[in-house]
């Protein structure tokens, strides 16, 4: 098993790097961060396809099933579905005020200013790298429980085949390896979703045995499901809004029709997914094999396949986790170029790429160091949710509206994060606990915001000025 995770990403670094190779004589610090406009219809959704999947699949749903039943199934497909709806009026809209524009973060900061830019610039490092983390950290655990590797070969497995094109190719080989993994990914899951379902058995069996162990999780009036689907879809929703490989998809999309059909297939496709594998947990449930919940889903299905099957769980684990983690890995690359070009206006395109090239490589180290420990980032995960859902209004209602102003704004963003704050649970509490936390977040600041911008005078803010401020990186 061993040899097959080495030579399955090895094989996926030396196809990004043949790629990144042959089209680095023409590459410029924009195609690195931005690649705009490139890609159209097939591209955009088979990239958006691939860098929205991840591990997390195969961990996060099975386990929400195994305590919150179908409530918090629902609220876990909804959350990691819906934000790809709304990320076609918000980019849009961003595309047409600033068509030269990386990131989420400039607009945020010519909208408001620098107290919210870096705000809004600490919350998406800090989601985007626990994300990483916690994606390398799955794939790990993953080999572990198959075949017994150990972790800080897969973790450093993952990220060297992963570093070395990401690095080398930025965003633009980045999209076009999404789309070699998408082709393999979606005959991976139908395979794995016929396996899933040929393994079932009697599927009635299954039911009368959770509704002989807990029939409280078929029911959609189950109070800690209920919690805590609505706090997974609060949380997952706003971070996820809060992904700036998305937005840099976001730019690279041709045109507004490659961008809604690209969103809109991947909101199906995340719902379908999801609610599949959730599913499989509560499966798990009536089986009796859902013991520990985070691995429900294996342990059902290990036991009833034959054993060459893992080497397919392999091949998909390590798909689901490099389609990911070069998006991140070039996301948070693309912040730093952005934001260094803001402090130094006269640094020269070459230097910017360099440094984003470098930051590529150095994110790795430590994210080995905590993805070989098997060290757990969920409560950090909860944390950026939380934050993530505290600046869901201030931010997104001042690039849908020109009225809000800056101070309500800010205002607004403190009293939520103060309130989800003071709500949040202890780490040992469970998801359900969180629910008033992340519904404080996200709605106290529109309670407090759009008050004190009726009462008070209009935003100084003209968006047209966008289009001549906001320029390209290259010189």
């Amino acid at each position: 098993m061993i040899v097959a995770l080495l030579l399955c990403a090895g094989l996926f670094a030396v196809g990004g790097l043949a790629y990144a190779l042959w089209t680095r004589g023409d590459q410029t610090v924009e195609d690195y961060v931005a690649a705009r406009g490139r890609f159209g219809t097939g591209a955009t959704t088979a990239t958006l396809f691939a860098s929205a999947m991840g591990s997390w699949i195969l961990f996060g749903p099975p386990e929400a099933a195994t305590w919150g039943g179908l409530p918090a199934v629902a609220g876990y497909t909804l959350g990691a579905a819906l934000p790809s709806l709304l990320y076609i009026p918000l980019g849009r809209r961003l595309r047409r005020l600033m068509p030269d524009g990386h990131a989420l973060t400039e607009f945020v900061r010519h909208r408001y200013g620098r107290a919210m830019h870096v705000y809004v610039l600490t919350i998406m490092i800090f989601y985007l790298f626990t994300a990483l983390c916690a994606q390398v950290t799955g794939m790990a655990f993953l080999m572990r429980l198959v075949a017994d590797v150990p972790m800080a070969l897969t973790a450093g497995a993952v990220l060297v085949a992963t570093v070395a094109y990401t690095a080398l190719g930025g965003l633009r080989t980045s999209v076009v390896t999404d789309g070699v993994q998408s082709l393999l990914l979606l005959p991976l899951l139908a395979a794995g979703a016929l396996l899933a379902v040929l393994s079932l058995g009697n599927v009635e069996a299954l039911a009368t045995g959770v509704a002989d162990r807990a029939p409280a999780l078929l029911r959609w009036t189950h109070g800690p499901g209920v919690q805590g689907g609505l706090a997974l879809f609060i949380g997952i929703g706003a971070a996820s809004l809060f992904n700036q490989g998305t937005w840099q998809r976001v730019y690279a999309a041709k045109n507004t029709a490659a961008l809604r059909t690209g969103f809109v297939t991947v909101s199906a496709a995340m719902a379908v997914t999801v609610a599949g594998t959730g599913l499989l947990g509560l499966a798990a449930v009536g089986a009796g094999a859902a013991s520990p919940p985070s691995t429900a889903l294996f342990t059902f299905l290990l036991d009833r396949v034959p054993t060459g099957v893992g080497l397919g769980l392999v091949l998909l684990g390590l798909t689901l986790v490099m389609s990911s983690a070069d998006t991140v890995l070039n996301a948070l690359a693309s912040l730093v170029a952005v934001d260094l070009r803001e402090l130094r206006p006269s640094l020269p395109s070459s230097t910017l790429l360099r440094v984003a090239r470098w930051t590529t490589a150095a994110l790795a180290v430590p994210v080995f160091a905590i993805a070989s420990q098997g060290l757990s980032v969920l409560y950090l995960f909860l944390v950026a949710d939380l934050v993530c859902a505290a600046a869901v209004v201030p931010v997104f209602g001042g690039l849908l509206s020109d009225r809000l102003t800056n101070p309500a704004a800010l205002c607004g963003l403190t009293a939520g994060l103060v309130a989800g704050i003071w709500l949040f649970p202890a780490p040992d509490a469970a998801t359900p606990a969180l629910l008033p936390a992340f519904a404080a977040a996200l709605l106290v600041p529109a309670i407090v915001a759009v008050p004190i911008t009726l009462l008070g005078a209009n935003a100084d803010f003209d968006p047209k000025t966008l289009r001549t401020t906001v320029t390209t990186l290259d010189d």
